[in-house]
């Protein structure tokens, strides 16, 4: 039977605490702050068995994303100036924009179909999915595929 890999976007919320420490520990030995994984591990406080249970199984989104196709689908207040501020939020973090969809809006509310390129200089791609999804007038965002 091949051994196949399904991938999946969960918020940081709804993840174990055990998960989270993992990507702690793996923060602090990539960003050089610790030298040992004991170190790390007593740190954050999880066994080392933990650690090395799930260590290659969680990652930032961005380390698996980068030079991909991000589309995300999304309901928007009919207001000027709010297609234009999320414009300007992918632009600040340096991501690219492939394609805008936007359909007629039907009791002042669009839906905006938005194809952004995730550059290696793209800006914590953990950062454009919150800014976007908090922006004003926002509804129901939702990110359809990366490819």
């Amino acid at each position: 039977m091949e051994n196949t890999f399904k991938y999946y976007m969960v918020r940081n919320r709804a993840l174990p605490e055990v998960l989270l420490k993992v990507a702690q520990v793996n923060n602090l030995l990539s960003a050089g702050k610790v030298k040992t994984i004991r170190e790390a591990i007593d740190m954050v406080g999880i066994s080392r068995s933990s650690y090395y249970k799930y260590k290659d199984d969680i990652f930032p989104i961005h380390e698996k994303i980068q030079g991909k196709t991000i589309t995300f689908v999304m309901e928007m207040e009919d207001r000027p100036g709010l297609l234009s501020n999320v414009l300007r939020v992918v632009a600040e973090c340096n991501a690219n924009v492939l394609s805008i969809h936007q359909s007629i809006p039907v009791n002042h509310i669009a839906m905006i179909t938005l194809s952004v390129l995730v550059l290696p200089t793209t800006d914590g791609v953990e950062e454009l999915f919150e800014r976007i999804e908090g922006a004003e007038g926002i509804h129901n965002f939702k990110m359809v595929s990366a490819e």
